[in-house]
């Protein structure tokens, strides 16, 4: 993994996100400002990391940072804005939470949210910019403690197994059980079942 800093000297915040994709549950952005003093071993994508992997260096990366923030966009405002311009208010929020500014903002994607402060769009930077690799793991592990929290509160739903995705299981306990209120209602197969006039 390279280290992709500019030029010019100044602290770098990488942003990432997690739960795009879900049919339930909020979308998380998180910042980090890596200490060049502090290496993390071991910094990927968190897709390509083991869910223990992940949690071990979640721990690490919020000890050994030089400052990080975890943000979400809630359903209704996936519903209200679209799962896009939530993603991007999750990243805005998160790079505003930072407790110290950075000089520049590098973002997974192709899209940047509006900032006060430079940024730079990054395709597939989770896999090659360590500070959005950073970011990546503390928005995965954080969102995906929280579904493992609705599954404790909804038992019918295996969240802590399939995270809101539209797994085949999940698709099966929507069907039985009707979409729940940390359903995206504005997502097709959620959309489907609502009777109608209720749709986002």
């Amino acid at each position: 993994m390279r280290d992709f800093s500019p030029v010019e000297s100044g602290l770098i915040a990488g942003v990432d996100e997690a739960g795009r994709g879900p049919l339930a549950g909020p979308v998380v952005a998180a910042a980090v400002i890596l200490d060049p003093e502090r290496p993390i071993d071991g910094l990927a994508d968190s897709k390509t990391l083991s869910a223990k992997k992940r949690l071990a260096l979640y721990q690490i990366i919020q000890e050994k940072a030089l400052a990080w923030a975890i943000a979400e966009a809630d359903v209704s405002e996936i519903d209200q804005l679209n799962i896009l311009q939530a993603t991007l208010l999750a990243m805005q929020r998160a790079v505003n939470r930072l407790s110290t500014q950075p000089q520049r903002v590098l973002i997974d994607g192709n899209r940047l949210p509006v900032l006060s402060i430079p940024a730079q769009a990054i395709v597939q930077g989770d896999r090659i910019i360590p500070s959005i690799s950073a970011a990546s793991i503390l928005a995965k592990v954080h969102r995906d403690l929280i579904m493992e929290g609705y599954a404790r509160e909804f038992p019918g739903f295996a969240f802590d197994l399939h995270k809101g995705y539209g797994t085949k299981q999940h698709l099966v306990e929507l069907a039985q059980f009707g979409p729940l209120a940390i359903h995206r209602k504005s997502f097709k197969p959620v959309n489907d079942l609502l009777p109608r006039g209720q749709g986002g």
